[in-house]
């Protein structure tokens, strides 16, 4: 499939502002932005082989949710809340495990079947008689979209994530996503002392790369773009250069790359990203595909989340232009997480104005539109008063007059 480089990326007439500086520093709309963002929209968990064995399972703990991706001894996987119906205790300790035939809490000894039915209290005669399934760990709407496992902690109208990304369907079927094995290790984790939005305002244009990131415009060129961010997604192409390269990794990575054979002509030699909103990106390149995605832990601080997969058959080949890429990677994570540091200081300062946009960095206003039809408070330019914020959204949502 041929990637077209599009043209007029930005509409003749639009607002290059961005959103106003207090919305990376208000308490009062993070809990806003978890509510509206984080719970009512598909967020990505992991792989079906990250749990390939009844009993498997994967844990995670976001903005004040702990979710737990389990495969059954039916081997169907499902999600849960990983809080006891007993205590609220975890029922699972680690990011990732297994279980025999049940999961059993560490508090007090309750055990539920690995279909999230209660098994058996502990000292069952001390408390009355509990129906399985009404006690059985709360369930987690769930969706797996080519083996990778989604899910949504509350209800909403956001569509389907097989809509979602729907547009790209023939473009991702050469890398038979639902066959990838997790890589060793599969999962990795950081912090960043920045608000979520910085990362993802950084992340969502490139029209940085040549200047800030040395190593993937030797890995580019001039060949990387942009295309708008449109129904919850957006899609980011960049097909190599010519030439060997002047760094170390790109040199190498683009001498050892084998010819991917299940690849079309045009992705052979060509990294691939797509982005869901609101805060994941899968990438797709020849030798791997991952996806990272950031989580908010406080106002100023953010998780960064990512994990990697492979072709189950991977020989050394493949396994050493994995290695060379993900050092390209791990350049380029290190340079935007400093990018973030100094713009979101920025908006400390005396002498900042605000920002402009430039027609390449569409996808931020559009991002940043998204944003504000969620949470139509996003449009104020001065912060409301303080404990108005979460009226002053709902009022602006039903269209009555907010509060003053």
């Amino acid at each position: 499939m041929a990637a077209v480089k599009p043209t007029n990326l930005a509409p003749a007439e639009w607002d290059r502002g961005g959103l106003p500086p207090w919305t990376y520093f208000s308490d009062e709309l993070m809990d806003v932005e978890k509510e509206e963002l984080f719970r009512k929209h598909w967020q990505l968990v992991c792989h079906l082989n990250d749990v390939p064995e009844p009993g498997n399972y994967v844990a995670i703990d976001i903005i004040g949710e702990r979710a737990l991706i389990l495969r059954g001894a039916d081997n169907r996987v499902r999600a849960f809340h990983n809080v006891c119906r007993h205590r609220g205790s975890r029922v699972v300790a680690d990011d990732k495990g297994s279980c025999r035939s049940a999961v059993v809490c560490p508090f007090h000894g309750w055990s539920y079947n690995l279909d999230g039915t209660l098994r058996s209290p502990a000292q069952a005669h001390t408390l009355p008689d509990l129906d399985p399934v009404e006690f059985g760990l709360k369930p987690i709407e769930l969706e797996i979209w080519n083996g990778f496992v989604f899910i949504r902690f509350k209800p909403s109208r956001q569509r389907p994530v097989a809509e979602i990304l729907g547009r790209f369907r023939d473009e991702v079927a050469p890398y038979e996503l639902s066959t990838l094995v997790p890589a060793d290790p599969s999962f990795w984790t950081g912090v960043s002392e920045v608000n979520w939005k910085a990362v993802r305002d950084v992340d969502n244009e490139g029209y940085h790369v040549p200047r800030a990131h040395p190593g993937l415009q030797d890995l580019y060129g001039g060949n990387y773009y942009d295309e708008p961010f449109d129904g919850g997604a957006s899609r980011s192409f960049g097909s190599f250069s010519e030439g060997p390269g002047r760094y170390w990794s790109v040199r190498n990575y683009k001498r050892a790359l084998p010819e991917a054979t299940w690849l079309p002509q045009s992705h052979r030699r060509a990294w691939l990203y797509i982005g869901i909103f609101p805060n994941a990106v899968f990438g797709f390149y020849p030798d791997s595909v991952k996806f990272y995605q950031e989580f908010p832990l406080s106002t100023r601080r953010t998780l960064i989340r990512s994990a990697t997969y492979r072709r189950p058959k991977e020989d050394r080949q493949w396994r050493l232009t994995r290695y060379l890429s993900s050092r390209i990677d791990g350049m380029t994570s290190i340079e935007d997480k400093m990018l973030t540091i100094w713009s979101s200081e920025a908006a400390l300062s005396s002498g900042f104005d605000g920002i402009i946009l430039s027609d390449l960095e569409y996808n931020v206003r559009a991002y940043h539109d998204e944003l504000r039809s969620l949470i139509p408070v996003l449009n104020c330019e001065q912060a409301p008063n303080n404990g108005t914020l979460a009226d002053t959204n709902a009022a602006l949502l039903s269209g009555d007059e907010a509060p003053t």
